[in-house]
């Protein structure tokens, strides 16, 4: 249970998967905002008062993003911080689940013919980012999805 004296112990505490899930989504999200914006890391980080490492860290999904730098991030550069933190706008009545279903199946054609394989929560972020455009009337080019695809690759 507890450790001896003398005994060398690993302490190092293991992120639980879901936690893990959610970062690395939420870093993907925040690789596309970034990119849109057109800033580099360091800029970004400058931008929403952290240090470079730790948004490394944030688009790596390594750790979760401080609610000052998500506020900064969203007023300064209007990125939508639901969409960032969980894929999604506002919860309403009146979703385009025909366009949805449209957008994922794109995705997933796209892929699967270049043999292109990306974690789920990554799919995600780009299937939200691309309903989001599809939401505000934004068209969203092949150049756009391959971009984004390309941001989120391992």
């Amino acid at each position: 249970m507890f450790a001896k004296f003398g005994e060398v112990v690993n302490w190092k505490m293991q992120m639980p998967q879901k936690h893990a899930d959610l970062f690395a989504a939420m870093g993907a999200r925040l690789t596309i905002a970034r990119n849109e914006i057109g800033f580099s890391q360091a800029a970004m980080a400058e931008a929403i008062g952290v240090s470079p490492r730790a948004y490394h860290s944030y688009e790596k999904g390594q750790r979760g993003m401080p609610v000052e730098a998500l506020v900064a991030m969203g007023e300064r550069f209007e990125v939508d911080v639901p969409w960032l933190l969980l894929g999604t706008k506002s919860i309403r009545a009146g979703h385009d689940f025909e366009a949805l279903k449209h957008i994922e199946s794109s995705l997933d054609k796209h892929l699967t013919e270049e043999g292109i394989k990306i974690k789920s929560e990554k799919r995600g972020a780009i299937v939200a980012r691309w309903y989001q455009s599809h939401v505000e009337g934004r068209e969203v080019t092949d150049d756009d999805v391959h971009t984004w695809i390309e941001l989120v690759r391992e």
